[in-house]
């Protein structure tokens, strides 16, 4: 299913959409398809599966560990596109990474995996919109949308030209900083939220960085996106139960439940 799809799905519903990370890898490669089959079964809308990379500019320690993690049990994107393939899910499947892998793999080639393997959404965090010509082309050529990031300090003139490009959703950064949960979440994503939709009132809006409680949720879809993205709060869960992938998952699970509620009472 095209991520396009699924929110008009969820929208039609009345629910906005609950977008899970984990890391790939993490702790092992033979625990994700078991991890992210219990974020399916807790009712994940979107999956954001990470291809990890030793230096993950935008994430905070949680997240970092998890790629060391990863990275340790031998995770590389050949492994990384198995897996994704594995997951047969109907539901959108999105890779986060960062672009020296996508450079050193090939531009073309990358995407062709991420289509091949199910995959139908791409996240690069650190490659700016004026150097993403290149892997914007390969993306349309193989009908894979590229998921742009913006900030509350991002200027207009720069804001325009995104949400010129960008397709799939965008990802709304919630605070200036690195992913990472935490108890509130700035009161700068509503200025932000309206900002956008005056621009661009069709492009789906989901707010990431920091939204790891229930309140949260409602807070942000009552601002006006409309999806959230959790990503460190599931990865903590799988750091404290390494050793029990098992009760891992049940927390996952149980976690993502809450969450997903929360979205259908706006």
């Amino acid at each position: 299913m095209k991520i396009e799809e699924k929110f008009r799905e969820l929208q039609e519903k009345g629910e906005g959409a609950l977008i899970g990370f984990v890391t790939a890898g993490d702790p092992t490669p033979q625990d994700t398809v078991d991890i992210v089959d219990s974020l399916i079964e807790g009712g994940v809308d979107i999956l954001e599966l990470g291809l990890p990379f030793s230096d993950p500019i935008a994430d905070g320690v949680v997240i970092q560990k998890a790629s060391e993690r990863s990275l340790k049990a031998g995770m590389n994107p050949d492994t990384y596109f198995r897996i994704a393939g594995e997951i047969t899910s109907e539901i959108p499947k999105v890779c986060l990474t960062y672009y020296n892998l996508v450079l050193q793999r090939g531009l073309e080639r990358f995407i062709v995996d991420c289509q091949n393997s199910g995959i139908s959404g791409l996240i690069v965090p650190d490659l700016p919109i004026e150097e993403a010509t290149p892997l914007l082309e390969a993306c349309r050529k193989h009908d894979v949308d590229f998921i742009f990031l913006v900030a509350p300090t991002t200027m207009e003139d720069r804001l325009q030209k995104i949400l010129g490009e960008a397709s799939g959703f965008l990802y709304v950064v919630s605070v200036l900083g690195v992913t990472g949960a935490r108890e509130g979440f700035s009161k700068a994503i509503n200025p932000t939220l309206r900002r956008i939709k005056k621009l661009s009132p069709e492009i789906p809006l989901a707010v990431g960085f920091g939204i790891s409680k229930p309140e949260h949720v409602k807070g942000v879809l009552k601002a006006g996106a409309q999806g959230v993205i959790v990503g460190s709060a599931f990865v903590k869960i799988i750091e404290g139960n390494r050793s029990d992938i098992r009760n891992a998952k049940e927390k996952i699970k149980e976690l993502c439940r809450e969450l997903k509620n929360a979205t259908r009472n706006k």
